[in-house]
């Protein structure tokens, strides 16, 4: 699936699809325990079918949200050129971001419990501008870190001569 923001003959690098099974589990452990609890308690306090109603209703919403989360996660990649990183995502609303290694202050990975347990983490591309910061998610533990190491170590390169 090309993005259609992106120049075709980069070579892009897909997240990992740990990246789909975390927010599937996030959505699930949130909207099933919902599901129950709003059903049976519209069941016995108010009438039966507004509870079957309310309990069906938020289980098609979780099977709605399993596949725009996966929709969502083919959408994630990056390409690294010569002089800058790209990043692109969003399905209906399409997203590419270009940081040049020069405008990189640091770069920063982090992994929440969650995220550790799936195996993925996030970097963090801050630059001088809190509103031009980017956020690669999904990434495994050894490609978020080589690419850390690989991004400082180009905006170290590109800002020496500033």
């Amino acid at each position: 699936m090309d993005h259609a923001l992106a120049p075709p003959e980069q070579p892009w690098h897909p997240v990992s699809e740990q990246l789909f099974r975390v927010r599937r589990f996030l959505l699930v452990a949130v909207l099933v325990p919902l599901a129950v609890a709003g059903g049976v308690l519209a069941w016995i306090f108010v009438a039966p079918w507004l509870g079957a109603l309310i309990a069906a209703g938020l289980l098609v919403a979780t099977g709605w949200g399993v596949v725009a989360l996966r929709r969502n996660q083919r959408s994630w990649r990056y390409a690294e050129r010569a002089d800058d990183l790209l990043i692109a995502h969003g399905v209906q609303f399409r997203r590419l971001v270009v940081v040049p290694y020069g405008r990189m202050q640091f770069v920063d990975v982090t992994a929440g419990p969650v995220e550790r347990r799936f195996g993925i983490a996030t970097i963090t591309l801050h630059t001088a501008s809190a509103a031009t910061d980017a956020v690669i998610r999904g990434l495994p533990p050894e490609e978020a870190a080589r690419l850390r190491d690989r991004l400082a170590e180009r905006g170290e390169a590109r800002s020496a001569g500033l």
